[in-house]
């Protein structure tokens, strides 16, 4: 059974929010707490649940840390992954500070760079190497996701290095569609404001709302 791709990206909310519940101490939630604090419906929880097996318990609802381990082990954070950055320039440098990942169990193990001033150096106590130590270092850290932070007219040709490095997932930042034989997940930051700002224009206008002035 093929599992639809929005109900895959989901589950990660379904775990950030069930972390939440159980952070503050809730043993049950329904699918209606679930939907309402994600603003979806309480159907579409339900249904992307039942793709993976009954979670719930009549009268009760689900059990969050039961569920919250389920789903981990779904999405595949129940482990830690080492994940290798190519781009040392502003955007991978970002991806490495950002404490985010490592606290969803993504760790940012080494960074892939060809700027010669660069190389050795670290960021976010990470080492920077050459592309050349690619498939070295991918072996010796057990590096099983890439993510590719490169201007759009190299990210094909790092995208055939990662795999040829033993790379088992890509995450691309590049705007263009890559061809791999792994996974890949494309996150096209322009597109996204691009949206956004279709949105916005199609959107009905409204009055911001007033607010006394405190200087008077």
């Amino acid at each position: 059974m093929k599992v639809p791709k929005p109900t895959i990206r989901r589950l990660g909310l379904y775990y950030r929010c069930l972390s939440r519940y159980k952070e503050e101490g809730a043993n049950f939630v329904s699918s209606q707490d679930i939907a309402e604090r994600l603003n979806i419906k309480s159907s579409q929880v339900r249904k992307d649940l039942s793709y993976f097996g009954e979670f719930g318990k009549r009268g009760l609802g689900y059990d969050v840390k039961k569920l919250l381990s389920e789903i981990a082990h779904i999405i595949g954070v129940n482990k830690e992954w080492n994940v290798a950055i190519v781009g040392a320039g502003n955007l991978g440098s970002a991806l490495a500070n950002y404490p985010g990942l490592s606290k969803h169990r993504f760790k940012i193990v080494a960074l892939f760079d060809n700027d010669k001033e660069k190389i050795g150096k670290k960021v976010a106590g990470i080492t920077v190497y050459q592309m050349g130590e690619l498939r070295k270092m991918v072996k010796t850290l057990q590096i099983e996701i890439g993510v590719i932070a490169v201007p759009e007219s190299a990210a094909q040709h790092v995208a055939e290095k990662l795999e040829e490095a033993g790379i088992r997932g890509i995450v691309n930042f590049a705007p263009m569609k890559l061809r791999t034989r792994v996974p890949i997940e494309d996150v096209d930051i322009t597109l996204s404001f691009e949206t956004i700002a279709y949105n916005i224009i199609k959107a009905p206008a409204f009055s911001p709302i007033e607010t006394p002035d405190e200087d008077k």
